[in-house]
């Protein structure tokens, strides 16, 4: 368990545990077409979601795995990082930023922000992420978070998004990898 006083930051960022006043922003993040492109195909997400649909994916905030992100410079809002265990000694990485960020590098810099606190401080020794094999922009900030490519897969979906048929990509590092690096 993370402790609710847990903080990161990195040069440009400051991480912390999501809390009920970061809801807003939260929701936010999910009205936007374009940020759920490859989540719900575009759909914006309504304000009031299912219990079982919200954390991970759907973070309300108070969320014990989603980390709200910060500008250290400004104190703006850019979207959230996620470190979600899903074994003794593996997590999943996620994330998810507003468009006004992109392609400034704060994916890369969060998710490596996220990546060390997972091996130094949580002690895992994997940590995955996957995304739709079209989201080249997802797949670059795993790559240059240090995660390497490691197969794609097809999945039959009930109500597939435009590009799905090109597979889900896996990514990830191990703890040996990350050392290296």
């Amino acid at each position: 368990m993370i402790e609710a006083e847990a903080a990161i930051q990195t040069v440009r960022l400051s991480l912390r545990l999501t809390a009920d006043t970061d809801r807003d922003e939260l929701i936010a993040l999910e009205r936007d077409a374009e940020v759920m492109r490859f989540i719900t195909g575009g759909l914006p997400q309504p304000p009031e979601i299912s219990e079982d649909q919200a954390g991970y994916l759907m973070p309300r905030g108070g969320e014990a795995d989603v980390w709200a992100t910060f500008e250290m410079a400004t104190g703006t809002f850019v979207g959230w990082f996620s470190l979600r265990r899903c074994g003794a000694k593996t997590a999943t990485l996620g994330y998810r930023l507003r468009r006004s960020v992109w392609r400034q590098g704060y994916g890369s810099e969060g998710a490596s922000a996220l990546i060390n606190y997972g091996f130094r401080t949580l002690g895992l020794d994997l940590i995955v992420a996957t995304t739709m094999a079209v989201n080249l922009g997802s797949c670059r900030v795993m790559e240059n978070a240090g995660l390497a490519y490691v197969g794609t897969v097809h999945l039959d979906w009930p109500n597939p998004l435009p590009g799905s048929e090109q597979g889900e990509v896996e990514y990830e590092i191990n703890r040996e990898a990350w050392k290296r690096a």
